[in-house]
């Protein structure tokens, strides 16, 4: 499973670092990717949190659910 989380980083933060990079002007390039990885942390804080609470307090198929909901309400709001 550590391969699968992975891969999807890999294939995902390079193209969105390189988004950033083109979007921010030069002189704000470093602000740009100070609070992309600000905000991309504290994501990731929070789906840690939420995983870990939903772990301990109802189980491991509680977390896989939640998260396959949070990824169909991505996708239909696409």
């Amino acid at each position: 499973m550590l391969s699968i989380w992975g891969l999807h980083m890999g294939a995902t933060q390079g193209l969105l670092a390189a988004l950033v990079g083109d979007a921010a002007p030069a002189d704000l390039r470093g602000t740009a990717f100070g609070l992309f990885n600000l905000v991309n942390g504290l994501a990731l804080l929070g789906a840690g949190i939420i995983a870990g609470g939903l772990w301990s307090s109802i189980g491991p198929n509680a977390t896989f659910l939640v998260g396959a909901a949070f990824a169909v309400v991505s996708g239909v709001r696409s």
